[in-house]
């Protein structure tokens, strides 16, 4: 369930119109809806809370939107983050540091050492040389990491290749035939706190049963390690959990999801940690943009040219994905088109021979489910500048993040004495 709906024949987002939103920010624009982060938040949480002792980290690589993180913590959750960039936003916007979990295959010295002196409460080892590396740093500060080993499951999540992470020939985590032996080492240097395990098999998860295997192969790791002697006290899940793109699709609810995890985790006894991100953002944002014109080729289908592209939205391009399209202003009249952005690039394209709302030059459009992955992923190609995002709560809204404009890019650019 998200609040974008039509009312009085326009497309609103909570009580404001978008078509009010794009006439006083422009266009293209991120609009997330408050209400539906909240619920989101809620439904997850409560879902998850039968397992016993969780702890819910917002996977901020999904949206690290100052605003959204504020009402991540509000809502009780700390985050998950793979760069010290992404944990200074998640402090910034208040959460605590000890909720805060470390990930990422490729964490630099000076992330480690920022991630440190902050108190992060987690750091995820995805390799025994990150974690000999981290023993010194913290040693040398007289400190402690408390640290989790990410596994490799080899568990194919049966999502797109890009976003999958936990088959063997992925880069993220240790291969969990070897983590048993990679653990007690680590849990022998000085500086670490070997207090659990964690696991993450990818995105987008249309099915449960991969999870399922992932957890399952999880659990008979904690039992093997326990027989060795070792501590595990925590146990890190990830995210993952899919969202509808299009409409109609069915994916797992959170609630099926909380219930099979408290059935595979029964018995373990360590406290849970879940990185949700899509599953939350994903259906609380959509992209506004506006019809540039409709060009019309003889023998195919017209290009519906908007002025949202790939440097805005980048999911279609690089992953194929489906974003539902449809008209603000509704007329109740279809049409099928090719929808495709200003970019030069044939890649710049979101839709073809897709059947969609009827819209003309000067109509305003929503890509939906855009709350993830959207504005996080942008860039400036082609000089076109950063897209502005909005937060809308009830009848009020406000600029969330300023639409930077090329001029202000290039004027951090520098021509050398030398080339004057």
């Amino acid at each position: 369930m998200d609040h974008f709906h039509l009312r009085d024949g326009v497309m609103h987002a909570e009580d404001v119109s978008l078509a009010d939103i794009a006439a006083a920010v422009g266009t293209p624009v991120y609009v997330y809806s408050r209400a539906t982060l909240e619920r989101h938040a809620r439904v997850f949480r409560d879902a998850v809370a039968p397992a016993g002792r969780v702890h819910t980290a917002f996977a901020v690589k999904s949206n690290p939107n100052l605003a959204v993180l504020r009402v991540m913590q509000r809502e009780g959750f700390g985050a998950d983050v793979v760069s010290s960039g992404e944990m200074l936003r998640a402090l910034a916007a208040g959460i605590a540091p000890g909720d805060i979990v470390f990930s990422g295959v490729g964490k630099q010295m000076h992330e480690l050492v920022a991630a440190l002196e902050a108190g992060i409460g987690q750091i995820n080892i995805e390799s025994e040389e990150e974690g000999v590396e981290l023993s010194a740093l913290a040693a040398a500060r007289g400190m402690r990491a408390p640290c989790a080993l990410r596994v490799n499951p080899d568990i194919d999540a049966g999502t797109h290749e890009k976003i999958s992470t936990g088959r063997r020939d992925n880069k993220f985590g240790v291969p969990i035939d070897q983590a048993v032996a990679m653990y007690a080492r680590l849990a022998d240097l000085p500086g670490l706190e070997m207090r659990g395990l964690a696991v993450h098999i990818g995105s987008q998860l249309s099915s449960l049963d991969p999870l399922e295997a992932a957890f399952t192969r999880l659990g008979h790791l904690i039992g093997e390690l326990r027989a060795a002697g070792r501590t595990v006290t925590h146990a890190d899940l990830g995210g993952g959990l899919g969202v509808p793109y299009k409409a109609g699709e069915v994916f797992p609810s959170p609630a099926e999801y909380g219930a099979m995890v408290a059935r595979v985790t029964r018995g373990w006894d360590t406290a849970l940690t879940f990185e949700p991100g899509r599953v939350i953002a994903g259906n609380a944002g959509v992209l506004l943009t506006r019809v540039i014109r409709v060009k019309r080729n003889a023998n195919r289908d017209p290009f519906v040219i908007v002025d949202a592209a790939m440097n805005d939205l980048a999911r279609p391009a690089m992953y194929g994905a489906w974003h539902d399209f449809e008209a603000v202003r509704p007329n109740g009249t279809r049409m099928t088109a090719n929808i495709v952005g200003p970019i030069c690039e044939t890649g710049d394209t979101f839709a073809m021979g897709r059947e969609i709302d009827a819209v003309a030059a000067g109509d305003l459009a929503v890509f939906r489910t855009a709350g993830a992955y959207g504005a996080t992923m942008a860039s400036s190609y082609n000089s076109r500048g950063f897209v502005a995002e909005v937060m809308v709560d009830g009848d009020r809204f406000a600029t969330v993040a300023d639409r930077i404009a090329p001029e202000t890019i290039t004027a951090a650019e520098r021509v050398p004495d030398w080339l004057q």
